[in-house]
């Protein structure tokens, strides 16, 4: 088993926590990309709007939540007991992505068989949109 990213909120205020800590680091990125593309002061204001921003926290702080990489059987045991499962993907695959949410009690999950970091990522994505959205 290996664990990737860093976060894992142990609950909501913890969530919300670390999303509020990557808005600065959000804007940065934002404005350095928008400087990049050599956006003009008007262009910037025009473009770069709250959503823009807000979609760019979004995106850093799934980026980092921390997802377990195992086979099958290790993910099997690494279920809390009375967590919902939700689990993306085919039974018939060897290897698991796993996060656990202790803030919802909740494991989102998704099966692959050899890419493991386009697993990782989407896991990342799901577990944003599926348990922390609606949170932070």
């Amino acid at each position: 088993m290996e664990t990737h990213g860093t976060f894992s909120p142990e609950d909501e205020s913890t969530a919300r926590e670390q999303y509020e800590s990557v808005g600065p680091a959000a804007q940065t990125v934002v404005k350095e990309t928008a400087k990049a593309m050599e956006f003009d002061r008007e262009e910037y204001r025009e473009r770069v709007t709250g959503d823009v921003i807000e979609t760019a926290r979004d995106a850093l702080f799934a980026s980092l939540l921390s997802v377990t990489t195992g086979t099958r059987e290790e993910f099997e045991d690494a279920i809390p007991e009375n967590f919902d499962v939700h689990v993306e993907g085919s039974d018939n695959v060897e290897n698991v992505a796993w996060h656990v949410a202790p803030a919802t009690e909740t494991v989102v999950a998704a099966t692959y068989n050899e890419k493991e970091n386009a697993a990782i990522a989407t896991l990342q994505r799901i577990a944003f949109g599926r348990v922390y959205r609606d949170i932070v």
